[in-house]
């Protein structure tokens, strides 16, 4: 979808609570990886930020001296980040990448790609914007995605996604760009998103096959996302 559709709020009405459902499990994905790699970064920016959930969710939880910026096109986004802005959380409504002196120690770059209509230009236009960058993907492109009939078309459809990644192929696109892969990791999104017993334990086979080998799993049955930590 043309970016102008989160400006005019049709992104808005096809998902109402813009992913703050998924903000916390999010935010914790960052932490862990922080932690992995022994980062302690005192300036946060994230690209896309939304209602400003994943940030606030960092902030409950790091040091006290680090701040955050979010940044986000959608007018509709900011004003719902309204509440969550403090003295040392700020969302702003503007392009990251027309910002004139913008530089951090980390920026997040959490389910944006794929929005991008070019985003390998996107991927340059970012890389000089923070020493450290932590990439979120949906792996939407897996062999039962494929099998079952209209399911990504679907998939485009309700959330406007332009491109479809496996590990191997976002990966890639990181390299293209002269991206230095540091760490990255499989996060089970289905079992996150999974709400009650019945729904859980339908992701037991899923599970099962991952725990036999992750690579396969992601790519047969889906239902997993890439945290991705380059510089």
């Amino acid at each position: 979808m043309p970016q102008n559709g989160f400006v005019t709020g049709e992104y808005l009405e096809k998902v109402p609570h813009w992913h703050t459902d998924d903000s916390r499990w999010k935010a914790n994905c960052v932490r862990q990886m922080l932690q992995r790699s022994g980062l302690a970064p005192r300036l946060i920016a994230e690209v896309g930020c939304g209602t400003g959930e994943v940030l606030r969710q960092l902030q409950l939880h790091m040091d006290l001296q680090c701040r955050f910026v979010g940044y986000d096109i959608a007018p509709q986004a900011i004003e719902m980040s309204r509440t969550r802005q403090n003295d040392r959380l700020e969302c702003r409504l503007a392009d990251i990448r027309l910002e004139a002196n913008a530089h951090f120690d980390l920026l997040l770059i959490l389910d944006v790609l794929e929005h991008q209509e070019n985003y390998f230009s996107f991927l340059r236009e970012t890389k000089s914007l923070a020493a450290y960058k932590l990439f979120h993907t949906v792996l939407d492109l897996s062999a039962q995605a494929v099998l079952r009939k209209g399911n990504l078309s679907a998939r485009r459809r309700s959330t406007d996604d332009l491109h479809f990644f496996t590990k191997e192929t976002f990966l890639q696109a990181l390299r293209g760009e002269d991206y230095e892969i540091l760490d990255w990791f499989y996060v089970p999104r289905s079992m996150h998103r999974a709400s009650g017993v019945a729904r859980k334990l339908l992701q037991l086979p899923r599970s099962f096959c991952f725990a036999l080998n992750a690579d396969f799993a992601a790519r047969l049955l889906g239902g997993y996302s890439l945290f991705v930590l380059a510089k």
